[in-house]
Formats: structure tokens, C-alpha cells, sequence
């Protein structure tokens, strides 16, 4: 951010994936623009909010009335924007208890991956520098795209949600130093509020079978 600012560059961060998981405290991030995407904190589908830092002007995407300071026109879904600040509300009270809980359901799922799978589980990123409710791993001998559409009974993706559908590796990854074909056996596993230790276990053993097959396969 200090070095976009020192050449005239805005700062924006796409915080979808942190606010409600982790502590997101704009007195700490030296940005210009922060994104809030509703549906990530259980606020309706088609919220959100973007923060501006204080006298930054922006171009209005649409033009008309000055709704939203004059930085959107059209009328306010007021509803929608209620239901927003309600979901990061309870997301910041149950804040704590939520990263335990998601936390320690996460890990398990790793545990039992790796025990099944000996030797052909990698974490992909830092072991305990993460979000609570993720797993990024990578699976030797399969290409993660293969895995996810035999197991029909988990729902999850290679990559982020925007990219759903590209079977290219994620560039990500890539960028992280893995190889193409590292990077292409990865899963992105999530888990939610309400994910429970029974699903954990059951996702594990469909994936572990999954994997198994075609491991047999090769």
C-alpha cells in the first residue's frame, strides 16, 4: 500500500473472504477501497459495501440521482442493506467463538485426509497463517477437478468461486512456487457456521474413496 501511495496508485482490497473469519479493522489497513461482499457473512445474496477512504472521489458507475453519496444512482435496497449490517453485526459478536469452532472442524478434516491418504496430502500456504474455515491441499497422482465431479456428495471447488468452471491451475498457486501439476490436483475445501463434525467426517470418507479409485485407475 505504501509503495502504490508513494506513486499515485489507489489501494483497493477485496476483504469477501476475510470479514466474519478474521478480524478486519480499517484503522489497521492502509488502504483507499475495501470491499464487503454480503453473501460471505450470510447477509442476502446481491449486498455488499465498499468503503472509501475520506476524500477520495470516485467516478459513479451509474449515473442519475444521488443516491449512495451521489457514487451510484438507483434506488437503495434498503431491506438488503438492513439484512447486511444485521449478518456483520452477529458476525463480529459470534467472531471468536466461530474461528474455534471452524478452526478446529478444518483441522480435522486435514487429519483425517492425511491419515488416509499417507504421503499424498500437501497443505498449499502457511500451517497456521490462514483463514479458520479453509483448507487449500493438493493430492498426489489426481487432478482435482476428476475428484470433485466424482464426489457428487461434497460441494467445493479447485479454486475461488469467480473461477469456478477453468480448468487451468490456479494462478495462485502457480505464484506460490507450485508446479503445474501440483497446482492442478489441489481442493479448496470450505466450511460454514453451520458445518458440522458429522458432515466433516462424511466429506472425508467420500473424497478418501474418490481418491482411492483412481488412484487404482493410474
Amino acid at each position: 500500500a505504501e509503495l502504490a501511495r508513494r506513486h499515485g496508485v489507489l489501494m483497493h482490497s477485496d476483504a469477501a473472504q476475510s470479514v466474519g473469519k478474521i478480524p478486519t479493522r480499517l484503522d489497521e489497513l492502509p488502504v483507499d477501497l475495501l470491499t464487503v461482499a454480503g453473501h460471505k457473512v450470510y447477509a442476502p445474496k446481491g449486498v455488499g459495501a465498499l468503503y472509501v477512504r475520506q476524500g477520495l472521489q470516485l467516478e459513479p458507475v451509474i449515473y442519475g440521482g444521488g443516491q449512495e453519496a451521489g457514487r451510484r444512482a438507483g434506488t437503495e435496497n434498503i431491506a438488503y442493506t438492513v439484512a447486511l449490517g444485521v449478518a456483520c453485526m452477529v458476525a463480529q459478536e459470534q467472531l471468536e467463538e466461530s474461528q474455534e469452532r471452524l478452526r478446529r472442524l478444518r483441522d480435522r478434516l486435514q487429519r483425517r485426509l492425511e491419515t488416509s491418504l499417507p504421503g499424498f496430502v500437501h497443505l498449499n500456504g502457511h500451517a497456521s497463517e490462514r483463514l479458520p474455515n479453509t483448507l487449500n491441499i493438493s493430492i498426489d497422482r489426481v487432478i482435482g477437478e476428476e475428484v470433485l465431479a466424482a464426489t457428487p456428495g461434497v460441494a467445493s471447488s479447485t479454486g475461488s468461486a469467480c473461477h469456478e468452471g477453468n480448468t487451468d491451475p490456479s494462478p495462485v498457486l502457480l505464484a506460490m512456487g507450485l508446479s503445474r501439476e501440483t497446482a492442478l490436483g489441489a481442493l479448496r475445501l470450505t466450511l460454514g457456521r453451520w458445518s458440522s463434525e458429522e458432515e466433516v467426517e462424511q466429506a472425508a470418507t467420500l473424497l478418501v474413496r474418490t481418491i482411492a479409485t483412481l488412484h487404482n485407475k493410474r
